[in-house]
């Protein structure tokens, strides 16, 4: 039975849920980006999850941002917190729940209290798979199903965040600390969201400098069991490099479409970059297609950086036996198409040269050894794939000392097929 609002009348945790679940979905449908931290607050609360707030990750991952108008339980506007260093940057972190008393502020630095009361329950919140923030909210306890509420909460709230942020502004506006430039600006535009899983891969990637990127891009796209990569590295670090790399990430993603394999989607970024300047500018890339039911993978290289693959701690392939032209150049030199089988739980990394070669103030190179060692080292630690990505990207901007020479790119593809589907 239900009321006049449409929520179902009663008591148990079903209803509650259903009544919380099945009115806010109700109410967002016809709510701006701006109007959701009041409407999961109210529909939170009726479900005894008490003063809800919604932080979303800034383009850098470096803070937690609040949606604005939002306020503490004093009344004081909900200020931006740092992701490394506090409770709620935690639950980002590890992709998993994380509490702490309820007087601790959300910028607090507090490890997570045992015991019994009142908690203030963080939990991440993720478009998929990808992470875009956090939500906050008080419980008289964290017990199993209190947990499992939040969590559903936390999924539609993140599906609703998604759907409204693409018709504002203020979603961009929100998670920039500064202004981005032209190039910066098309390319984010351009590239899909950074992470996608499913139970067979997962797939990650991270680009900086975030606001000036000129020539780096990446792309992926999964259709049926076929996964499909793309890396480029473009020419300059200008307007016309970001041109470049639009050209490259669109011109692939056309014939990817259309049903070409790497080799012709590699020949045809080469015409539409040539057309476009002349021969004057090219860009380097990586187009590979994964089989994610056998692992099976082909690529082409294209003047590029060689893949690297990672298996149980340890470099078990560069994949340099394939090498063709940059493109753009019209060189009309054959490409060859590489072939490898991987194994389940094999790591794939592509990555531009702007990784290896960043340089400290003393001159001294980030390098491949290192920057492939900081990877093992995190995945050793159980860290997850975009947790590592984040914190390799903020480990090269720490060598240069916050400032990067060129573009840093890196595509992180995990093969998690099982032994017995690697075996049929």
């Amino acid at each position: 039975m239900r009321g006049e609002d449409g929520e179902p009348l009663g008591g148990s945790l079903r209803d509650k849920d259903e009544g919380l679940l099945g009115g806010l979905l109700r109410a967002g449908h016809l709510a701006s980006l701006e109007d959701l931290p009041a409407l999961v607050a109210e529909h939170a609360g009726r479900a005894g999850l008490a003063h809800a707030m919604l932080y979303v990750a800034d383009l850098q991952q470096q803070f937690l941002v609040p949606l604005p108008g939002q306020r503490d339980e004093a009344g004081n506007p909900l200020e931006r917190i740092p992701i490394d260093t506090t409770v709620a940057g935690l639950a980002f972190r590890g992709l998993e729940p994380v509490h702490a008393r309820a007087a601790v502020a959300p910028g607090a630095t507090a490890e997570p209290p045992a015991g019994d009361g009142p908690r203030r329950l963080w939990v991440p919140l993720l478009d998929c798979t990808e992470r875009i923030g956090v939500l906050g909210v008080i419980v008289s306890n964290a017990d199993e199903a209190v947990l499992a509420r939040v969590n559903r909460l936390a999924s539609l709230v993140s599906l609703l965040v998604e759907s409204k942020r693409g018709f504002s502004d203020m979603y961009a506006q929100l998670v920039r600390t500064r202004p981005m430039a032209l190039s910066a600006e098309v390319l984010w535009n351009l590239m899909p969201g950074a992470t996608f899983a499913n139970d067979r891969v997962v797939v990650t990637a991270a680009l900086e400098p975030a606001y000036e990127v000129g020539g780096d891009a990446f792309d992926f796209a999964l259709n049926g069991d076929l996964l499909r990569l793309s890396i480029f590295d473009a020419m300059g670090h200008d307007t016309s490099a970001g041109l470049t790399a639009t050209i490259a990430v669109g011109c692939g993603r056309k014939y990817r479409r259309e049903g070409a394999d790497v080799l012709a989607a590699g020949e045809a970024i080469d015409d539409a970059i040539a057309d476009q300047f002349a021969t004057d500018r090219f860009a380097t890339g990586i187009l590979a297609d994964l089989d994610i039911r056998t692992g099976w993978l082909v690529w082409a290289n294209r003047g590029h950086p060689p893949p690297v693959v990672l298996r149980r701690g340890q470099v078990v392939a560069t994949l340099d036996g394939a090498s063709g032209a940059p493109m753009g150049l019209r060189l009309g030199l054959p490409t060859e198409l590489g072939r490898y089988q991987l194994e389940p739980g094999d790591r794939l990394l592509l990555y531009t040269d702007g990784v290896i070669e960043a340089q400290d103030p003393k001159g001294e190179l980030f390098g491949l050894e290192r920057f492939i060692d900081f990877v093992i080292r995190r995945e050793t630690d159980g860290v997850p794939a975009p947790e590592t990505l984040r914190r390799l990207i903020n480990t090269i901007l720490d060598h240069q000392r916050g400032w990067l020479q060129d573009d840093a790119t890196v595509l992180l593809v995990e093969w998690c097929a099982e032994s017995d589907d690697f075996a049929a």
